[in-house]
């Protein structure tokens, strides 16, 4: 561990312009996960503008505590609405909402506070611990192994996205495809430029982003809005604290759901989700009263709320070891690097160790202002839950336009933003995921020059990329990721099965 690279982290992150920055991340990401329809991956997109004037680590420490806060504000909405904020909070619906209805929806928040608060920080730590082993491996990576990481990157997101895996790799293959516009990186020629000179230097990741993320989630909020009855919250009448016997039984069940959830995060297009649903199986398996579940058992409320929080540490692993996104919110973390011309990859802990580390710190110092700001401020964010979806969509286009524009103070920008983001709608229509794209839009542009180095390396074959037992590895990985998750494999092989 680079004790100096460690320090300067943690000296980054303790500044008060820092720390301020965590807090207000941390606010904002609980306003956005206790409004239902809205996530955490649209506001790091909507808030990625503003962080090309910070300083990189000021910057993601701010996106890194919004996407802390915003797993834990889903489940505001999700105990007293009955309406999941986020997707990671569906199963906290199954025992959050019976407590709240009972009278006990400050308890139920509070134990869903604290269980949020160690399973982020658990992750945390992992990060913090995995993150020096991770440095000493990643010495080892050459222009040749980051062209099979890229590799499997863009078939392991693709595969594991929402929708048949067919879907998932042609969002990524768009991805890949949409980020050789502009400038050839080598030889300098326009590529599909189509004679737009605001092509040449291809197009804007935030731009990109910004449109996939933010204004499909508008458009559907709209048509929602005419449809959906009035929110009626449950009102927070009991403490928030939680009790000292209440944390200590559940103890077990929040260190356990913890693990599930970090190590479900290393796998990259996985979630919060599906950690919570995981551990919420889990903690039933272990419970002694099973007949609880559903009506409100504590239990059944605290392990998928650990779980989702600690999906955040886990997910960072694989993006800051491999610059593979674990998620489509990590993926504009490293959107963020991108803009202050950090381009993302094994190199990024050895060249960058500082920025790095503060990242790290910063995932870590976010959960306890979690806790702080969670305690304060709860019982505010009760009143998001009723604002209108119709005010929420049109909020989310104007700071859109704001934030597209305010790039390159270009409408084109604006347009282009539109563009992507009508294209994102139609995604999501037609079943495919646009997070595959934008890890392809990030991976772009690393597997075209790492593929063109590697080929002036090997002189100019393949066998290259054999030659390296590290690239080999990646690149068998890759195509059985894909084969694996292909069902014309299952067809095959039953078709040729003999009949008992």
């Amino acid at each position: 561990m680079d004790s100096s690279m460690l320090l300067a982290g943690i000296l980054n992150v303790l500044t008060w312009w820092n720390l301020l920055l965590i807090i207000g991340g941390t606010l904002l990401g609980m306003f956005v996960g206790a409004m239902p329809g809205l996530s955490a991956t649209m506001a790091l997109a909507l808030l990625l503008p503003i962080t090309f004037s910070m300083d990189p680590g000021a910057g993601l420490s701010m996106l890194a505590s919004l996407y802390v806060g915003a797993s834990y504000g889903g489940s505001i909405a999700a105990i007293l609405l009955n309406t999941p904020g986020t997707p990671a909070a569906a199963a906290t619906v199954l025992d959050g909402y019976p407590l709240s209805q009972q009278g006990k929806a400050g308890k139920a928040l509070g134990i869903s506070l604290f269980a949020s608060f160690c399973g982020g920080l658990m992750s945390g730590i992992a990060l913090l611990v995995a993150a020096p082993l991770l440095g000493i491996l990643v010495l080892k990576f050459g222009p040749i192994e980051l062209f099979a990481v890229a590799v499997l990157g863009i078939t392991i997101i693709g595969s594991l996205s929402q929708g048949s895996v067919v879907s998932g790799l042609l969002s990524g293959g768009i991805g890949l495809l949409v980020s050789t516009v502009g400038m050839d990186l080598i030889t300098g020629t326009p590529r599909m430029t189509f004679g737009h000179m605001n092509l040449f230097s291809g197009i804007s990741f935030t731009v990109a982003l910004i449109g996939l993320f933010s204004i499909p989630q508008a458009l559907l909020l709209i048509e929602k809005s005419g449809l959906s009855a009035k929110r009626v919250a449950n009102k927070i009448t009991d403490r928030l604290l939680p009790k000292l016997k209440d944390i200590k039984i559940l103890m077990p069940n929040i260190f356990r759901s913890g693990v599930i959830g970090i190590i479900t995060g290393l796998i990259p297009g996985t979630g919060g989700d599906t950690a919570s649903w995981f551990a919420y199986n889990e903690a039933k398996r272990f419970s002694k009263d099973k007949s609880r579940f559903g009506k409100g058992d504590v239990a059944g409320l605290a392990a998928p709320e650990a779980a989702n929080n600690s999906v955040v540490g886990g997910s960072l692993i694989p993006t800051i070891a491999l610059g593979i996104p674990g998620s489509s919110s990590t993926a504009i973390l490293l959107g963020a690097l991108m803009v202050h011309g950090i381009l993302p990859g094994p190199n990024l802990l050895t060249e960058h160790g500082e920025v790095t580390y503060t990242l790290i710190w910063a995932v870590i110092v976010a959960n306890f202002a979690l806790l702080a700001v969670g305690l304060m401020f709860t019982r505010l964010c009760v009143s998001v839950t009723k604002v209108p979806d119709g005010f929420v969509a049109c909020a989310i286009i104007v700071l859109c336009v704001v934030g597209s524009f305010a790039i390159n103070n270009s409408f084109f920008d604006v347009g282009l933003m539109f563009a992507f983001g009508l294209f994102g709608y139609w995604m999501i229509k037609a079943g495919m995921s646009p997070a595959p794209m934008v890890v392809g839009l990030i991976l772009g542009p690393v597997m075209e020059t790492s593929f063109q180095q590697s080929m002036l390396i090997g002189g100019g074959t393949f066998m290259v990329f054999v030659k390296s037992p590290i690239a080999l590895c990646l690149l068998l990985l890759a195509a059985f990721s894909v084969i694996q998750s292909t069902p014309l494999l299952g067809a095959v092989a039953s078709k040729f099965k003999k009949p008992a």
